[in-house]
């Protein structure tokens, strides 16, 4: 194993130019790959031979190399073995005892499903239906963290340099974090097919808003509380009396929640939709996944949009419910600003991906 992580190593990290640096980062990956219960530096060390704990964990914790090469180099080695079908945005929580870590704080998390003390890391994913792997990462910093608005600033300031933040890393919100991520992998030459995330992303126009003014096609899970027009909902000018300024066109009826427009066209709408095999057997063979389906075209609405396309119709998307059988309501919902014309299992099968995140957050903290 060592002869392959060497060359997996020789090529990822190209960039450490340092004598030494490139078998210290080679020890460190053999150190996660190998069985182990504890992935810490020193039970690491005392696993591998001729390895010395603090020559490591100066290696991880102090060396000046730039990570950003090695994720570069990272991110074009997996897209071009996995050639995903969408990249994944989501974030997940490592549980914390201190106050000391960088970014932690009291916060919710999916790994507790409740608010506790944790960091959380906001990921860029790689995926298909068989294959996935995070291509990109960024620490989310809470307001508690960034003294430009902590409550206590000289606390924030203390903390900062007890954990070697640097000055210019402050707090943003995980959607902005997401963003920031997507434009870094197309400046390393990567494209993304498709955007996925869930409704903690999704429920932010600016984001959705964002995608779209890069040319990024997504699929996005959604709450139940946006509003929306229906798709063949028109801006009309009112009467002029004679007096001020002409009216200008604008929509009259007010947006409902997409949850009303759903049940408004009824559960006799869905349509069944089968969208890949499972792990379950049926007759010896994979049964596969299928559930029933509202699919609607309509105007996303609110302030935020009113705002940017003032003057102009509000762009048109998908909006696509899961009403499973014996259900009285929809269970999720997502937005998707793919074409008019994509099929129907093709659009379900993308929005049901993002369970692949999932895994890798499964795997990386079980595994690694």
């Amino acid at each position: 194993m060592h002869g392959v992580l060497a060359g997996f190593a020789e090529d990822v990290f190209e960039s450490l130019t340092r004598s030494g640096w490139r078998d210290r980062a080679v020890s460190y990956l053999q150190g996660l790959m190998i069985d182990g219960h504890r992935k810490s530096i020193q039970p690491m060390a005392s696993r591998l031979p001729d390895v010395h704990d603090q020559a490591l964990n100066h290696f991880v914790t102090n060396s000046p190399w730039d990570v950003v090469p090695v994720r570069r180099r990272l991110a074009q080695r997996m897209d071009a073995a996995i050639a995903p079908a969408a990249w994944a945005l989501d974030d997940t929580g490592w549980l914390k005892c201190g106050a000391a870590s960088p970014g932690v704080a009291r916060q919710y998390t999916g790994t507790a499903g409740k608010v506790t003390n944790c960091q959380i890391g906001v990921s860029v994913n790689l995926v298909t239906d068989a294959a996935s792997c995070p291509a990109n990462w960024r620490l989310f910093l809470p307001v508690s963290w960034d003294p430009d608005l902590a409550g206590d600033t000289a606390d924030a300031r203390h903390r900062r340099a007890k954990a070697a933040i640097p000055d210019d890393a402050r707090h943003r919100e995980k959607w902005r974090l997401g963003l920031d991520m997507i434009d870094e992998m197309i400046e390393w030459g990567l494209r993304p097919p498709l955007i996925l995330a869930d409704a903690g992303y999704g429920d932010t126009a600016l984001f959705r808003h964002g995608l779209t003014e890069r040319g990024l096609s997504y699929l996005v899970q959604v709450p139940t509380y946006i509003r929306a027009h229906p798709h063949d909902t028109t801006r009309v000018t009112g009467d002029y009396d004679g007096v001020g300024r002409r009216p200008t066109p604008r929509y009259r009826a007010p947006a409902v929640t997409i949850k009303d427009l759903v049940l408004a066209a009824g559960r006799a709408s869905a349509t069944t939709i089968a969208w890949r095999h499972g792990s379950r057997l049926r007759a010896g063979l994979p049964a596969p996944m299928r559930s029933r389906f509202v699919f609607l075209r309509v105007r996303p609405a609110g302030r935020v949009l009113l705002s940017i396309y003032r003057g102009r119709d509000l762009p048109e998307t998908w909006l696509i419910a899961e009403w499973p059988t014996g259900q009285t309501e929809p269970t999720k919902y997502w937005l998707s600003n793919l074409p008019a014309n994509t099929p129907k299992r093709t659009l379900v099968r993308w929005a049901k991906l993002r369970w692949r995140i999932e895994h890798d957050y499964r795997e990386l903290k079980t595994g690694l």
